[in-house]
């Protein structure tokens, strides 16, 4: 991502998998049976308020996949973004007989999941995870991974294979009907209004936002404005703060001056400005990354913060071009647990019809919505508690009505 710090964190020491199984031996993915009654006390929990046609199975655990399984569960609880994947599974977009990539093994995986005949139970997604390690060779140590990276590498990728997918149905000339607006993906989009306006996919009409850069010059007056795309907006925070406020100084306004002044076109000359980071086209799921692990140079290497951050249920964005405020409901967190960057695991909470569930690889269990504000941080710096949210995902308040 364009605003996204690419710091190829690594995790050590995960939980083992504390499921017993007994694999059913699938063509694409293992199906796991529990042993146990995981399952049956799930399906007891929620007793006749269970979600008519929901499934909610677990991932197993390949020794070092925590961070993939909890972003996973996070993104199959992305309605909007499961239901168009589904979608493009069921159209047989060159899912039989194409080359293998992560957009047909992640649309299987979902489709494994959501066709299952019971209601909760264990997957193995051993075909994604083959094809994860294959793809990029910094998935493929067994020592654990950011879970932030791994969310940014593959919602490129899918843009990446729906862009190629586009391409290549353009150019057949059999091809009897054009394709839906599938292109470019944030990385390949220009701002300067010169090139062709990019093309957009399901990937980006769920996920992508667009951020202006204004610049003022302090000599002129003249305001700069750039414009980028993001997927994820990752924030600086502070001890006892909340994602309010972390979004309000990620668009506070910043002086450039001394060794840091602007090169103004219009003075044909560095001179001292004003900047400004503000949201020009909120996204219908905003994803939001908190930079909870830090480079600390006295010490020469990460820490981790701990720090306190309330990120609430509803939350309401204000600080947009338009200044309207834009409403969005959180449904997901990506949660890592441990004390420090050289260790840890990866769990995720849930919402999914009001009721929200915790994923811990292979376990699947029902929390109280009070439960979530456990995972907002330490409000002092040695804590038992090493639980702390970690990639926020809010949908926007209608915008099931915009999926088209």
């Amino acid at each position: 991502m364009n605003n996204t710090e690419q710091v190829g964190l690594v995790f050590f020491v995960c939980r083992p998998a504390r499921v017993s199984t007994l694999a059913v031996r699938d063509t694409r993915h293992e199906v796991l049976t529990v042993m146990g009654a995981a399952g049956s006390k799930l399906e007891k929990a929620l007793g006749d308020q269970f979600p008519e046609g929901e499934r909610y199975f677990g991932l197993e655990n390949f020794g070092n996949t925590c961070y993939c399984n909890s972003v996973l569960q996070a993104l199959y609880f992305c309605v909007p973004f499961r239901e168009q994947l589904l979608e493009y599974y069921a159209n047989g977009k060159n899912i039989g007989d194409a080359e293998e990539n992560l957009l047909t093994c992640l649309a299987d995986l979902f489709t494994q999941i959501s066709s299952q005949k019971k209601k909760t139970g264990v997957i193995a997604p051993k075909r994604f995870v083959q094809r994860l390690k294959k793809q990029n060779e910094l998935f493929r140590s067994y020592m654990h991974q950011d879970a932030h990276e791994f969310l940014n590498f593959l919602l490129n990728e899918l843009v990446d294979i729906l862009e190629k997918e586009a391409q290549a149905v353009k150019s057949d000339p059999e091809t009897s009907s054009p394709p839906e607006k599938t292109a470019n993906g944030p990385k390949h989009a220009q701002a300067n209004g010169i090139s062709k306006e990019p093309l957009v996919t399901w990937v980006h009409k769920n996920f992508q936002g667009i951020l202006t850069n204004e610049t003022r010059c302090l000599q002129c007056e003249t305001v700069t404005a750039r414009d980028e795309t993001f997927f994820d907006l990752s924030l600086d925070i502070e001890q006892n703060s909340s994602i309010t406020s972390c979004l309000k100084n990620f668009s506070s306004t910043e002086t450039l001056n001394a060794e840091d002044k602007f090169f103004c076109d219009k003075c044909c000359s560095l001179q001292e400005a004003q900047k400004r980071m503000k949201i020009k086209k909120p996204p219908h799921i905003l994803v939001i990354h908190l930079k909870r692990f830090k480079y600390i140079e006295q010490l020469g290497r990460y820490k981790k913060l701990s720090y306190r951050v309330v990120f609430p249920l509803e939350l309401k964005l204000s600080n947009t071009v338009e200044d309207a405020d834009i409403e969005y409901s959180l449904f997901a967190v990506v949660v890592h647990v441990g004390s420090g960057p050289n260790h840890g695991h990866y769990v995720s909470l849930v919402k999914s019809h009001n009721h929200w569930l915790f994923f811990d690889d292979e376990n699947v269990e029902m929390i109280d919505e009070s439960a979530v504000q456990t995972f907002f941080g330490s409000a002092q710096e040695y804590s038992s508690n090493t639980d702390h949210g970690y990639i926020l995902f809010y949908e926007s308040i209608g915008a099931s009505n915009n999926k088209s």
